[in-house]
């Protein structure tokens, strides 16, 4: 059996025994492994749940899915943030209103994230993955012919429901599409693309503006969406399907608990509505325990505490998680800050442009060194380079020679780069492969929920000091990462 890197050999046997114990013991047959998988035999399940990696041409087909699909999902998030008062415009509505043309897709991806990577297990996740895309471009037509405010809302909310189909499981087919040795090299790809979309984004989306009305930055979707499935159906592996049900009790605990999550901190920065915030945490709390007794009981729990309990697996979510808290603190403070010290809006949009170029240089190539050393010792020099680059941010306190601007915002992308790719491939390689859904639904989670409590600080902070103190919390926050990522290299039980 491949000796995958973040495993020990009891971990390695308890995935064999797992496996045999829901697929059935691997029995001789001399069909090949492709008929028996499509005859849906226990045998072509379990051979396929081990096999390492996809043949190279449908393999590069199916980083083609995955790459149209990250693109179309990241860059959604960037051209609306861009194009909102233009929406809110036209609309006719106000500016506190149109927010929630943003928000309504972002807390449906957040309260459908585990219970979709929980239907992934169940139905494979090439179904939930290709339906996840073809609701995307279904509302986002429905976004280009929305005339109201409400209509668009509920087309985000379908929007963030594909997206959240997309996220909860695309590490796992990552997973599935890569050989071992090369999943680095993959998540690297994943990491490239990301970075590259989030640096694209502002400039598409005043492209668009510039020569058409808003409603085609949704449009543009459909055809590309068009393009993802036709490729995804022939290209997408199937994967092996559990034989537990889906826990509809879990699910809606784990949407109270994040729902009312999400509206506490999104409520802390509001100098009225204390009684409100006092319900919603007393009501996550409550929901919070009543999921956790659920899920102890459970052999594939929606809420993967299972995984948790797995160190490597835990401390790398929890260094994810604040390596995005430091993250979103800084992208939402930086720019307040440069202001401060007297840089203009169009000198800050491209002053901010170093930071994803930075990351989408180091992502390719910190996940092919993510192949070949540990993630807990690239993870400490690249946080600790992010930290640099933000404690040297937070420094600047003069205008004057701009490249004093572009490399510290290099520095901070590059050491977010070099972190992010070895830290995603351990979060996969160290769950079992049984359980992709699940890491792959708690790496996407750990992310939203680093970037909805930086942004919660953010306000906080920014309400009651300067903007560069918040540039300061994020370097701390970055040690903090780096700090939680030097644990990895110590011997874990």
């Amino acid at each position: 059996m491949t000796d995958w890197p973040g495993q020990d050999v009891e971990s390695r046997i308890e995935d064999r025994e797992l496996a045999e114990r829901r697929f059935g013991p691997p029995r001789a047959n001399k069909q090949s492994p492709k008929a028996i998988a499509a005859r849906g035999d226990a045998a072509g399940d379990f051979q396929r749940l081990f096999q390492d990696g996809l043949p190279p041409q449908q393999r590069r087909w199916a980083i083609v899915t995955i790459c149209l699909a990250i693109f179309m999902t990241v860059i959604d998030q960037t051209i609306v943030n861009v194009a909102l008062p233009t929406i809110g415009a036209d609309l006719g509505v106000r500016p506190s209103s149109s927010v929630w043309i943003v928000n309504a897709y972002q807390m449906a991806i957040m309260l459908l994230l585990l219970p979709l990577a929980s239907i992934g297990d169940i139905l494979g996740y090439k179904r939930v993955y290709i339906a996840g895309l073809g609701l995307f471009g279904a509302a986002s037509l429905g976004c280009a012919l929305s005339g109201s405010l409400t209509v668009l809302t509920v087309m985000r909310v379908l929007q963030g429901v594909g997206a959240s189909g997309v996220m909860s499981v695309n590490m796992a087919l990552v997973r599935l599409i890569h050989p071992m040795n090369r999943l680095g090299h993959g998540i690297g790809i994943n990491a490239f693309t990301i970075a590259v979309s989030a640096a694209a984004g502002p400039t598409i989306a005043a492209a668009i503006l510039s020569i058409a009305p808003w409603q085609w930055l949704f449009a543009v979707n459909v055809p590309v969406v068009i393009a993802a499935v036709a490729i995804g159906i022939s290209a997408l592996p199937e994967s092996p399907r559990a034989s537990h049900s889906f826990d509809v009790s879990s699910a809606v605990l784990s949407g109270v608990t994040f729902g009312m999550l999400v509206a506490f901190l999104e409520g802390l920065s509001e100098p009225d509505g204390a009684s409100l915030r006092v319900g919603e945490f007393a009501l996550m709390v409550v929901a919070a325990i009543l999921l956790a007794q659920r899920q102890i009981r459970k052999p594939s729990p929606l809420l993967p505490l299972d995984l948790l309990r797995i160190p490597m697996f835990a401390l790398s979510v929890a260094t994810s998680s604040c390596s995005f808290i430091a993250q979103t603190l800084a992208y939402i403070a930086i720019p307040f800050h440069l202001h401060d010290i007297g840089y203009s809006a169009v000198e800050i949009g491209l002053l901010m442009t170093p930071w994803p170029i930075g990351t989408a240089i180091l992502a390719p190539i910190s996940g092919r060194l993510a192949d070949r050393f540990p993630a807990g010792l690239l993870g400490l020099i690249g946080l600790l380079a992010f930290a640099a680059g933000l404690a040297a941010m937070a420094a600047l306190d003069t205008t004057g020679n701009i490249a004093n601007v572009v490399w510290r915002m290099a520095l901070a992308g590059a050491g977010f780069g070099l972190f992010q790719s070895p830290n995603n491939r351990t979060i996969q390689a160290s769950a079992p492969r049984h359980r992709s859904g699940g890491a792959s639904g708690t790496q996407a989670m750990a992310r939203l929920l680093g970037q909805t409590l930086g942004a919660a600080l953010a306000a906080l902070i920014m309400a009651r000091m300067p903007a560069v103190s918040a540039v300061w919390f994020a370097a701390g926050f970055a040690v903090l990462a780096a700090c939680i990522s030097a644990v990895r290299l110590t011997d874990l039980p």
